[in-house]
């Protein structure tokens, strides 16, 4: 990790990247539970909230949406993906090159989804050395998807292998690592000690219940989390406005769940 690579992902220290790589990696479904953010430009409209620090999309998406929020969202470029129509070993193509991301999309940072324990991943470590040092001549931070899949790996959200995962994304040099949330906030201590100085920031998962969300994002900040990567839990709201309200709370203002409540509907069904 380069001292400041990942400064234009970052508000004093911490990120919360909106994620929207999903159209490619899950497919249409996503988008069911709040269909109107099939069309990417809302979730732009979601980046330029105070709390998001970067949107993570793919290549096609940054080309038709991306210059018309040029000035108010920073562009994490999403460089490989594959379908979830892909019935093999866990890979990931790549899709977007380093230099086509800085030069003509306008990139701030680069993300690379690494499936440690697959078939595929002495070549896929090989991309992300290619991807890396590329990102550094053109001075772009470094996002990995620590995400541990495939045949060598029987639980991937197992504590050990969570911290495995956020090792790898200091040992191959990324400047932040996004792994899932491993159970408890003493494991995401272990994978945050692991990984420094590489920052580590939770993966959002699969939708959950406001406080359930918000409690496990907080644990993973106290534990040493810099931050979230998130877009189901919040593109799939009905209001998700609120959630990054909440989430900027809990995130940058270390304010409390019950503080962060505040700023959603349900604080305001509990009160009635």
């Amino acid at each position: 990790m380069l001292p400041g690579a990942d400064d234009a992902i970052t508000r004093n220290g911490k990120s919360l990247i909106l994620a929207y790589d999903h159209g490619l990696e899950h497919g249409p479904v996503d988008f069911e539970p709040n269909p109107e953010t099939a069309d990417a430009e809302t979730i732009f409209e979601l980046g330029t909230h105070d709390a998001v620090t970067a949107v993570a999309v793919q290549k096609g998406v940054a080309e038709a949406f991306y210059d018309d929020y040029a000035e108010d969202v920073t562009l994490l470029a999403k460089l490989n993906g594959t379908s979830n129509l892909w019935m093999g070993e866990p890979d990931s193509a790549l899709n977007c090159s380093v230099a086509y991301a800085a030069e003509e999309l306008g990139a701030d940072a680069i993300g690379f989804t690494l499936y440690a324990g697959t078939n595929g991943e002495v070549e896929m470590a090989e991309e992300f050395r290619r991807v890396q040092e590329a990102a550094r001549a053109h001075d772009l931070g470094v996002v990995m998807w620590a995400y541990p899949r495939g045949q060598g790996v029987k639980n991937d959200t197992k504590p050990g292998v969570i911290s495995y995962a956020a090792r790898m994304g200091l040992e191959l040099g990324a400047d932040v690592a996004k792994i899932k949330y491993p159970g408890s906030a003493d494991a995401m201590a272990h994978a945050c000690e692991m990984a420094a100085p590489t920052k580590v920031v939770m993966s959002g998962g699969s939708k959950t219940d406001d406080r359930a969300f918000l409690e496990t994002v907080s644990d993973a900040i106290d534990a040493g989390a810099e931050g979230l990567a998130v877009g189901r839990n919040v593109f799939q709201r009905d209001n998700p406005q609120e959630i990054l309200d909440a989430l900027e709370a809990v995130i940058f203002e270390e304010a409390s769940v019950e503080e962060a409540l505040e700023h959603t509907s349900a604080a305001a069904v509990a009160d009635d």
